[in-house]
């Protein structure tokens, strides 16, 4: 396996197209007027969901093509995770630009939102106030872009790992 294939090209268009779809995704239900309505959110969850699956499969495929058949476990979940870190760094970069740029007082309406969701749950006053601000802590903040990065990255990896083991083939398998 002297002409194995490069997965740096895989990597960077099925990560970029990632990146657009979770763009997208975000952009249709603000365009509709939707996007602090929870059907939004159901829907944005289930497009992540089936990019965080899809596109790794897309990209294992083409290494695998592209590389006589073979793709070891490692490689595979390199190639996932590399697709789903590019393609969250995208959307981290846009939600950055909605909320500073397209709509700045985003995280004001979620707030609204977020306090009337919790006055008809019955909560005290107290008890909103500390939602509201543990709320706060994350929103638009170097921590919860972080922490969102990390937890995308770490569910790209479970779901990477699993579709690698399941599309692994080495040149001993065919012995």
């Amino acid at each position: 396996m002297e002409n194995q294939a490069d997965s740096k090209g895989i990597i960077l268009n099925n990560g970029l197209y990632f990146g657009l779809l979770l763009v997208v995704a975000s952009l249709v239900p603000y365009a509709l007027g939707m996007h602090l309505e929870p059907t939004a959110g159901y829907i944005n969850f289930g497009v992540i969901l089936l990019g965080i699956i899809l596109f790794p499969i897309l990209g294992m495929n083409k290494f695998k093509n592209t590389n006589e058949g073979f793709m070891s476990w490692g490689q595979g979940v390199k190639i996932g995770v590399g697709i789903v870190l590019i393609g969250t760094i995208i959307s981290t970069l846009y939600q950055l630009v909605f909320t500073s740029v397209i709509e700045p007082d985003f995280y004001a309406q979620v707030e609204e939102v977020t306090r009337l969701a919790l006055v008809d749950a019955g909560l005290t006053e107290e008890q909103i106030e500390m939602q509201l601000e543990m709320q706060g802590k994350f929103q638009g903040t170097a921590v919860g872009y972080g922490m969102g990065l990390l937890f995308m990255t770490f569910i790209g990896f479970i779901s990477s790992a699993i579709i690698a083991a399941v599309k692994k083939k080495s040149e001993e398998d065919t012995y």
